[in-house]
């Protein structure tokens, strides 16, 4: 597999969860707003249920809107070349942990395929964003630099 194919491979993962992350939100979303219609008329402003049910439609909305925007961003990456360099839109394999430069989506997982056409065990990344103590101390390193982190050296194997 290419570096450019891995990279495809690592952000359409993300996409992935990101979509997953959308879709729930946006069933949940609906589900409390349908709750809240079928709760009926207001019995008064003070009403407890409804108001609990418009909060949580509404931090639904919320998230659905930051996974639909993480979408879009991971899209844009997904037209630059492989990085040569650790900067926004890297991948970055360490000697401890494999790092998606992008936004903060939290761990997810990457299935590729082995030598022999199967699928391989899922590999563990991050999707880290700009703002992250970690991104701003590999930022601008090469493959074969080291950087500290929480009192932790992380040596730099692979950047794609």
């Amino acid at each position: 597999m290419t570096r450019e194919e891995r990279r495809q491979q690592v952000i359409c993962s993300c996409i992935q969860q990101q979509e997953h992350i959308a879709t729930t939100a946006k069933e949940e979303m609906d589900s409390a707003q349908q709750q809240s219609n079928e709760y009926g008329a207001n019995v008064d402003r003070y009403d407890s249920y409804r108001t609990k049910m418009m909060r949580s439609r509404d931090m639904y909305a919320k998230q659905y809107s930051n996974a639909l925007a993480g979408i879009r961003c991971l899209q844009d990456l997904l037209k630059q070349p492989p990085h040569d360099i650790v900067e926004h839109g890297s991948c970055v394999v360490t000697d401890r942990q494999k790092f998606f430069l992008s936004i903060g989506a939290g761990k997810f997982q990457v299935t590729s395929e082995g030598d022999t056409g199967g699928p391989q065990a899922p590999e563990e990344w991050y999707a880290i964003s700009a703002q992250t103590p970690i991104y701003l101390a590999m930022k601008e390193h090469k493959v074969g630099d080291s950087f500290i982190v929480n009192g932790q050296k992380q040596t730099i194997k692979d950047i794609f």
